[in-house]
């Protein structure tokens, strides 16, 4: 048969070096779908939920560097990508999304499913939007979706009428005016800052005598050099969340995560510093940082509208983390005093002592803490670790030590519920040698996570390696929230908003032919571990949790101690709880 649009659009996409696709099937996309069944060098993973398949979409683009692609059906199933999609946009992720939609007769006419799919995307895919109107446009919209999508790192969208995708093909628009002939001839611009900005930056930095240095997802791939200039500089160095896999903690200059999630020792460092040099992050939480006057800062960023606006900077840097570290590196001093470093790197030791003791605290009937503290010491060579919004992302920031050659992320400035285990599985399919690891909690399970549990027993079969291993906190509590309740809202627990159902994980993955594990003891956190690690399937480990734990923030201002105060006053229903293992962290 003729070739038609939606053959089309596949081989475009492919040659844009894409060799999988995530989606849910529809009649608003009929016509691609019958070209993949066309089609047998394209991947199709069929998600069960498009939120899922944009989730996957955005987690492929992480960790792969490569851009994502995810395809839905008109009306409902567009809609239903957009959380997805602003995860990916949020996160500067490249995505394409291909959307279908009513035949193009009958738009405008009150059509069953017929959305303004156009507004719909106007934000969340802002950078380029279109609907390809007659069949000599798809090539010039998918090569500029692509285009767009890479050189921006964003979300794109192209909107595909059903009887478009059935059209027969055009490979070429005819040579004539008013017509657009594009290629897919591309290559990465090298972004570097200008001598007289790199000198100043070196100035700034050799004049420092405490220097911290604070780096995000931008600093990914610029390991070596951000060592070597942490090493020149005597510094510590501090990681946004995004940012966790870009340097392993058993380095001893790594003070782990910043911020509400973070560490005493990143927090110490940013209250005493003399410099900053932010690379590759655009963390906002101004409260972490210097006070503004106490540190003069130095900021490397590939997006310049991002540069000096979340620190009043002395010098900012357009450019690829590693590329500018390179450049600015010879122009650095080495620092003889190490007094600096030297305290710096004996409060990280500390830190890690001290995080295994909290770890081993007891509660009722498991420390969260444990469960990640536990795997840390157990993890694969090139894990892949993914974990959920919520206290699941807590733990997951602080209590897990990555080594070299691991990856790791969670949704980043959306910090949407739900994306844990669509991120695990995108990385399985990219990666079907590595072992990915997901943190969920059981709210997320039970809003989503259940549903891409299915989607995982669909396809182990296929992996290279069939280990996947999924870990839910079972604490029967929205958990994050409550805490941001009690220490910001002044109000106690909510219990008929934040109970969440009882559920057994661990039977649910048994029906689906998975391998399932309850931990209801301390005791019982090592073995599960060990046990999931070396199974023939995916396997899900359900442990019991206490609510109670508290993931404590490395300083506590007189309001949230003033909310949490309240909060108890109130007649909080878990204040025994909660004091009990407050009180264990903060004073034994």
């Amino acid at each position: 048969m003729a070739k038609t649009v939606g053959d089309f659009i596949l081989e475009r996409v492919q040659g844009w070096g894409v060799n999988r696709l995530f989606g849910y099937p529809g009649d608003g996309i009929g016509g691609l779908v019958a070209a993949l069944g066309r089609n047998d060098d394209l991947e199709f993973v069929q998600a069960r939920h498009e939120e899922s398949a944009a989730f996957m979409a955005c987690a492929h683009a992480k960790f792969t560097g490569e851009v994502g692609v995810c395809a839905a059906t008109s009306g409902p199933g567009a809609i239903h990508l957009l959380n997805g999609l602003y995860d990916a946009k949020l996160d500067h992720q490249p995505v394409v999304a291909i959307v279908g939609q009513q035949s193009r007769s009958a738009l405008g006419g009150n059509y069953q499913q017929e959305v303004d799919l156009q507004t719909l995307f106007k934000d969340v895919a802002g950078d380029y939007v279109e609907t390809c109107m007659a069949p000599s446009q798809a090539r010039h919209l998918i090569d500029r979706a692509f285009r767009i999508a890479k050189s921006r790192r964003t979300v794109t969208c192209v909107i595909f009428p059903n009887d478009v995708q059935e059209a027969k093909a055009v490979e070429e628009a005819p040579h004539a005016h008013g017509t657009v002939h594009t290629s897919q001839a591309y290559s990465e611009a090298t972004v570097l800052p200008q001598e007289v900005d790199l000198e100043r930056a070196a100035d700034v930095l050799n004049a420092g005598k405490k220097v911290g240095i604070l780096i995000g997802a931008g600093a990914l791939g610029a390991a070596d050099e951000v060592t070597k200039v942490a090493d020149l500089l005597g510094a510590g160095v501090a990681k946004a969340l995004l940012g966790k896999a870009a340097l392993p903690d058993d380095l001893p200059f790594v003070t782990g995560s910043i911020g509400l999630l973070g560490t005493e020792p990143s927090d110490w460092m940013m209250q005493h510093c003399d410099t900053l040099l932010m690379v590759g992050s655009r963390f906002p939480y101004s409260e972490f940082l210097p006070e503004t006057g106490q540190a003069r800062g130095v900021q490397i960023d590939l997006d310049p509208t991002m540069l000096s606006i979340r620190y009043p900077m002395e010098v900012a840097l357009a450019g690829d983390s590693a590329r500018t570290l390179k450049a600015l590196i010879p122009r650095l001093k080495r620092k003889e005093d190490r007094s600096w470093r030297g305290e710096i790197e004996q409060r990280i030791a500390r830190w890690w002592r001290e995080e295994e003791e909290r770890a081993m605290k007891d509660a009722k009937p498991v420390n969260p803490e444990r469960v990640f503290w536990e795997l840390s010491s157990r993890l694969p060579e090139n894990a892949i670790i993914t974990a959920d919004s919520g206290s699941s992302a807590n733990w997951f920031a602080r209590a897990l030590k990555i080594r070299p050659g691991m990856k790791a992320s969670l949704s980043g400035t959306l910090a949407t519920m739900c994306p844990g285990l669509p991120y695990a599985a995108a990385a399985k399919f990219a990666y079907p040698d590595r072992v990915p690891i997901a943190f969920v909690g059981d709210g997320a399970m039970q809003m989503l996570g259940v549903t891409d549990l299915i989607t995982v027993s669909k396809y182990w079969r296929d992996w290279l390696d069939p280990r996947f291993v999924v870990c839910v906190l079972s604490n029967g509590d929205l958990n994050q929230v409550t805490w941001e309740l009690r220490a910001m809202a002044n109000s106690p627990k909510v219990p008929k908003t934040q109970d969440v159902p009882p559920m057994s994980f661990a039977h649910y993955a048994e029906l689906l032919g998975l391998k399932g594990i309850t931990v209801e003891t301390p005791e019982q956190v090592g073995p599960a571990w060990d046990a999931a690690l070396r199974a023939d399937r995916p396997c899900l480990i359900d442990a019991h949790v206490d609510p109670d734990t508290p993931s404590l923030p490395p300083h506590i201002s007189f309001s949230q101690a003033g909310s949490y105060a309240e909060a108890l006053v109130k007649g909080d229903p878990d204040e025994s709880g909660i004091l009990t293992q407050t009180f264990k962290r903060v004073f034994s």
